[in-house]
């Protein structure tokens, strides 16, 4: 189950306005110049309120905790300050307590469509072509491969249903085709796959589905951040579970007590998924010696970014480990990418659509042999149709040449002075020293990172994952979770499962 959390004060009656409040302190605590605190430490720093952003609207509801003994940090400190806990989840993450009552639906039939009643005066229309192409029965749709054996071309447009029947497993059509035949949909599979009208969420729920979530978080989160263990992720398949899960919700995570080698840590990313090929290598390992054309390779200070923006498909995951540091400096940044937007949204609309409406050019050319460029370029901030952001492609050291109308070259640069603003806030900036034996892994389409300059020598190593990668992994938990772990390989998949 999944809710949406409004602005406070806006769109809520003021009975509820005072119930959110009562739930829903706002991350908002600046940090004051404290010095960064080594990640294992927990030690807070001094802070002091600053004047509170507002919510971001996209801030949802947590609807599972940490699946093993080891979950602890953001996932309790954000349950605490800014969710309800108007229901309880099992061990497994699924929505427990009284579901939303679901009457036995009623269906109606015209020359186009298929009507279903659900009750509570929602209703879902199906037309009748859509209906007969998305039969998975075994003729229609293979129980092994999940893909469609049924040639949609020879579906008749004026297909008709020759009897509409509603039962316990669901609707059942049969066609007035030659030879006949009869399909089965269940509702659920029905609720979560209504287009006319799309349903909420919570009208879905009990279809089973798992809506991704998205938790806004501000540089508070260093109190507790999201943190599982070394050996719960090898260990077994919820500790690698509650591994993404964090990095979904969160953008990022922290591993503690992995050996201090290249080995341990090459085997850690390998857990995920297979590690993704760059012009970098495949799993590296380096130090400040320009042994590629890249500032990353110097002691100098970055700025928060994300990587590969001059990809068609930028990387999914980066995962680092500091090996060793003989020297002083090199703390590391992390941003939430998508509380920043959020921000952006909130208090300047007008650049957030300019730089979610701008298509930016971006390269990497300082090694030979290497000329990669976005060509046509890509927004800085992605957002889905409804406005929302689902993704941050931004590098300003990569930036190319800015191609805009000329009305429009202004616009542009106060939008990323104010991006820039929200990213190198207080409020936003989240420092940490990392320290040998602690991976921490990003989402490199939401959070940004970045370090302060060092000196000495600072031995690192890490990879990327590929997107899709990361994310058909999280789903097979995700999925192996939902069936009770029945083991490696044997979670029997249904032709109407949720994800396809």
């Amino acid at each position: 189950m999944s809710r949406l959390l409004r602005p406070l004060g806006l769109g809520l009656l003021p009975s509820m306005r005072s119930s959110v409040r009562s739930h829903a302190t706002p991350l908002v605590l600046a940090s004051t110049s404290a010095p960064v605190p080594a990640l294992g430490s927990r030690k807070s720093g001094s802070c002091s309120f600053s004047r509170r952003a507002p919510t971001p609207r996209y801030v949802r509801y947590l609807s599972r905790p940490p699946i093993g003994p080891t979950g602890r940090g953001a996932n309790a400190l954000l349950l605490n300050r800014l969710y309800s806990s108007a229901h309880s989840v099992s061990p497994l993450g699924e929505p427990q307590g009284a579901p939303l009552e679901q009457p036995e639906p009623r269906c109606s039939h015209d020359a186009e469509k298929i009507s279903i009643e659900w009750g509570a005066g929602r209703s879902s229309n199906f037309h009748h072509i859509w209906l007969r192409d998305h039969c998975r029965c075994a003729e229609c749709f293979h129980p092994i491969t999940k893909q469609r054996l049924l040639n949609t071309f020879e579906i008749s447009l004026s297909l008709q249903p020759a009897k509409v029947e509603s039962g316990m497993a669901g609707l059942q059509v049969t066609w007035q085709s030659f030879p006949p035949h009869t399909s089965t949909y269940p509702w659920d599979w029905l609720r979560r796959h209504s287009y006319d009208p799309v349903l909420s969420s919570q009208e879905t729920s009990a279809s089973g589905s798992r809506a991704s979530e998205s938790t806004l978080w501000s540089s508070r989160i260093k109190d507790s951040p999201p943190t599982v263990s070394y050996e719960h992720v090898m260990g077994d398949q919820k500790g690698l579970l509650e591994w993404l899960r964090n990095i979904e919700t969160f953008g990022f995570s922290f591993v503690e007590g992995v050996p201090p080698t290249p080995e341990a840590t090459e085997e850690l990313t390998r857990r995920i998924a297979p590690i993704r090929e760059t012009h970098y290598g495949g799993f590296w390992e380096f130090t400040s010696d320009l042994a590629h054309g890249d500032t990353a390779y110097t002691t100098l200070a970055l700025g928060a970014h994300t990587d590969t923006t001059y990809y068609t498909d930028p990387c999914g995951l980066q995962l680092f480990h500091l090996l060793s540091h003989e020297g002083t400096g090199g703390s590391t940044l992390l941003v939430d990418g998508f509380y920043a937007a959020s921000v952006l949204q909130e208090r300047h609309p007008e650049h957030f659509a300019t730089l979610s409406g701008t298509k930016i050019i971006t390269h990497a050319a300082g090694s030979e042999g290497v000329l990669y460029t976005s060509q046509e370029g890509y927004p800085i901030l992605e957002v889905d149709e409804k406005g929302e952001v689902r993704g941050v492609r931004y590098n300003n050291d990569d930036r190319s040449v800015l191609k805009v109308e000329g009305a429009r070259v202004q616009a542009w640069y106060d939008a990323l002075r104010a991006w820039n603003e929200c990213l190198t806030s207080p409020d936003a900036e989240y420092w940490v020293q990392l320290t040998p034996g602690t991976v921490v892994v990003m989402d490199n389409h939401r959070v940004l990172h970045g370090r302060s300059a060092f000196t000495g020598k600072r031995r690192m190593c890490g990879a990327y994952v590929g997107k899709d990668d990361w994310k058909s992994k999280l789903r097979v938990l995700e999925e192996a979770a939902s069936a009770g772990w029945p083991g490696e390989g044997k979670v029997q998949r249904s032709n109407w499962g949720p994800y396809f």
